[in-house]
């Protein structure tokens, strides 16, 4: 067995072992890298960056849910749900007072955007619900970064106004 394997993986230790023992050979490879190691020390799931190409408007939608945690809105809203469509990037938002609200906007959406805009979502009639690993917003990084766009135009916008944050 490896002694960075019976030690614990002490690279440093063992190189100073090296230097008071010459007679010991140590060997001590630059090189190899320790799954064990980084397994260990990895904070998220592993996950696969999505490669999804839209040919047509309302293909693929993006969808997340924004909570505000320092204010509540002047009329009371707390969530916003946010509706990114993949091929053409533009962006719907409705605001919502509680989370149970989030099935009926996307019914509200799905019947606006056949109506509005005279297509039939992907799906629409049996929608594929697929969830993103635990913290991890690079998976969904798309209505991700609308997310902090959005939230930089609005401070910039109380800020540069002087504006209480129920705005």
């Amino acid at each position: 067995m490896a002694p960075h394997l019976r030690m614990g993986h002490p690279k440093e230790r063992l190189k100073i072992l090296q230097n008071y023992y010459p007679n010991i050979y140590i060997y001590i490879d630059k090189y190899y890298i320790l799954d064990a190691c980084h397994q260990a020390k990895q904070r998220k799931l592993c996950f696969f960056p999505s490669n999804t190409q839209t040919a047509h408007a309302f293909e693929l939608l993006h969808i997340d849910i924004w909570r505000s945690f320092s204010a509540v809105s002047m009329f009371g809203f707390k969530y916003f749900l946010t509706i990114v469509d993949d091929f053409t990037r533009y962006n719907w938002l409705f605001p919502m007072h509680n989370i149970s609200k989030v099935r009926i906007s996307v019914i509200n959406f799905v019947t606006y955007a056949g109506n509005d805009f005279l297509c039939m979502i992907s799906f629409s009639k049996c929608i594929i619900h697929q969830i993103t690993c635990v913290e991890t917003p690079e998976q969904n990084d798309i209505v991700e970064r609308k997310h902090q766009h959005l939230l930089n135009v609005t401070q910039t916008l109380i800020f540069q106004f002087k504006l209480p944050t129920i705005f």
